[in-house]
């Protein structure tokens, strides 16, 4: 192994949840990011709420997402499932997003998970992949959309699906690290 093995020492992560996430979407980039050594910080709409991912399998939130404050993270992560459409109508999510993304931290965002940044407004000239059930959602929304495993635009993250997790967070990681 070359280079650091803990590359994100130091960094904080936030991810979004609640019920009906994508199980493997949520967690995958969580396991993988503290492996690489990054503090993680799950939150819902409830502080130490137990949400249910889409294929059964538990989370319990760290934080309310109304505590929750950008400048106190160093990236963003949005999983996919169902829980993206709903969060997208919580206002200080939205304005989560646009904190981070304006601020230049990594906004990263898989399958359905794109439903977040498409509400917050942020698409609008960026290429993106997504879920191809939300293609049209991100064409509308301004977004370059792309078919591939993993689209990285500035700032930006996205990915299509759970297939794409290791690129995805190959990724995340990269552009975390600097």
């Amino acid at each position: 192994m070359t280079g650091n093995p803990l590359p994100l020492t130091g960094k904080r992560v936030l991810i979004f949840t609640g019920d009906i996430y994508e199980d493997l979407e949520l967690w995958y980039p969580k396991l993988r990011l503290i492996e690489a050594g990054a503090l993680v910080v799950v939150a819902g709409e409830e502080a130490n709420r137990l949400y249910t991912g889409k294929n059964g399998y538990p989370c319990k939130s760290d934080a309310a997402i109304s505590a929750i404050e950008p400048a106190d993270f160093d990236a963003l992560i949005v999983p996919g499932g169902f829980m993206p459409d709903k969060l997208r109508r919580d206002q200080r999510v939205l304005e989560i997003v646009v904190e981070f993304f304006e601020s230049g931290k990594p906004v990263a965002a898989i399958c359905h998970g794109g439903w977040i940044p498409i509400s917050a407004g942020i698409y609008r000239g960026v290429r993106v992949t997504g879920s191809p059930g939300i293609k049209d959602d991100l064409i509308n929304a301004g977004a370059v959309f792309e078919d591939a495993p993993v689209v990285v635009d500035r700032n930006s993250i996205s990915s299509r699906r759970p297939d794409d997790l290791p690129e995805f967070c190959r990724a995340v990681i990269e552009l975390l690290a600097g």
